[in-house]
This record gives C-alpha cells, sequence and structure tokens, in this order.
C-alpha cells in the first residue's frame, strides 16, 4: 500500500478507483471490480443517462488519470484503474443488467484489455498523458461492446 497515502486526495480516490488500484496483485481486475456497483447505479439512468453518465467518466478520466500519473511520476502507473471502470461501463452500453452480462462483459473486457490486440497495443505504445492512460480501456470497452450486442442480437445472452 505504498501509494495509500493519495486516497486522501479526492482526485486520487477517484483515479485510484476508491482504493481498488492498490490491491497488491491484479489491480486492473480489481479495478473493473469497482467498476460493477457504477454500472449498475448508472443503469438506473436508462440508456440515454448511462450513456452520458459513460461520457462523463471518459472526459473526466483524461483529467484524473493524467493528474494521478503526475502525482506518481509514472504514466499509466497500474494503481490508477479509473480508465478500467469508464472502459467497463462503455462495455455495458444499452446492455441489459444481468449477473450473466455483468460477467460477460468482465471477461471480455479484461481479456481486450490485458492482451491489447490492434489498433489497441498500438495507441497504448504510442499515446500518452491522460489521454493515453483512457483511450486503451475504452477501445477495449467498445470491442467488448460489439461482442456482446452480438451475443444478444445472436440470443446467446440474456
Amino acid at each position: 500500500m505504498r501509494h495509500a497515502h493519495l486516497l486522501k486526495n479526492p482526485l486520487h480516490f477517484l483515479s485510484l478507483g476508491f482504493g481498488s488500484g492498490l490491491a497488491p496483485k491484479a489491480p486492473g481486475t480489481f479495478g473493473t471490480l469497482a467498476a460493477i456497483p457504477v454500472v449498475i447505479l448508472a443503469a438506473c439512468l436508462g440508456t440515454m443517462g448511462f450513456i452520458i453518465a459513460t461520457v462523463i467518466v471518459s472526459v473526466v478520466g483524461i483529467y484524473l488519470c493524467g493528474y494521478t500519473a503526475k502525482a506518481m511520476g509514472e504514466h499509466d502507473h497500474p494503481a490508477i484503474v479509473w480508465d478500467e471502470i469508464a472502459g467497463y461501463m462503455v462495455a455495458m452500453i444499452a446492455v441489459p443488467l444481468s449477473w450473466q452480462t455483468l460477467l460477460v462483459a468482465f471477461i471480455l473486457f479484461r481479456i481486450f484489455d490485458i492482451i491489447k490486440p490492434w489498433p489497441i497495443r498500438y495507441l497504448d505504445k504510442r499515446v500518452h498523458g491522460g489521454f493515453g492512460i483512457m483511450i486503451d480501456d475504452i477501445l477495449a470497452g467498445l470491442a467488448s461492446l460489439a461482442i456482446i450486442h452480438l451475443l444478444l442480437s445472436l440470443g446467446w445472452l440474456l
């Protein structure tokens, strides 16, 4: 918990996924777990409200992640997981809430975020600052979203 002192600052608290990013192992996975209640709460806003909330979380994340990265002295420090929260929200846009959809979105998002297929890996290596921290997770969320909607349209996911 080397960076636990950062949790006193509300901006760092958010960037660190309410503290979930300080997990000693797999902070991105813990950050995505922290996103589940956020998704459930945002779903109460209806589809358009969810989309607006996702855009706000993503745009604000550019500043938050850049701010915390600068304070930590490292671009995209593993403890910064606000990007996972935003990416998971993207993966759940217009997806009906159920334990199955939450789980499939979680698994797909983590796969895309870890493996980083092209163009995710390309942007992850070449884009810096808060936008660079956010963009790979937004793209991982979009890839997950496309697959989830395909599964829903085929009736393979309810």
